[in-house]
């Protein structure tokens, strides 16, 4: 069984893809009800699963009439590749930010389950033990935006 996080992530990313639309509009209370978990579970979901990373905004307002708002970011592939490339990976990325990059670009079809499995192997600390601890989320960055850029010129994307 997943975790409670992993399964209200999926709950949210399918009510998106019922309403075919790429904002939805839920209230965190009942959202929490519905899971039986406390509101800040939900807070934990939100401020983990739907980053500006992953290309969400999400907009919220507290209170008896509170709502969330999750807003799916569609960005041109190049806008979205510079981003990437300068803020998100930047000179350094760690281990953990990296899987997540390569978690998204899973979801969009612009690499495979296979593809993600390699490159996640390549960026382990595993295979950059040669290299001084200090040292390596530079090395990793620079594998990452190679292997995206090489990703992205061969899929249908």
């Amino acid at each position: 069984m997943s975790k409670l996080s992993d399964i209200i992530e999926a709950f949210i990313k399918e009510l998106m893809d019922a309403n075919n639309n790429d904002a939805i509009e839920i209230q965190r209370n009942i959202l929490a009800q519905q899971f039986d978990c406390s509101p800040s579970q939900i807070n934990y979901v939100l401020t983990t699963r739907f980053t500006n990373d992953r290309g969400y905004v999400v907009e919220s307002r507290r209170g008896g009439g509170g709502y969330i708002r999750i807003f799916r970011v569609r960005a041109s592939m190049e806008e979205e590749l510079k981003r990437i490339l300068n803020e998100t990976i930047g000179d350094s990325i760690t281990l953990n930010k990296a899987i997540d990059l390569l978690n998204v670009f899973m979801e969009r079809n612009i690499i495979t389950a296979k593809e993600k499995a390699i490159m996640q192997s390549v960026l382990s600390d595993r295979v950059l033990n040669l290299v001084a601890y200090e040292d390596r989320n530079r090395l990793r960055a620079g594998l990452l935006k190679e292997m995206i850029l090489v990703a992205v010129e061969n899929s249908d994307y």
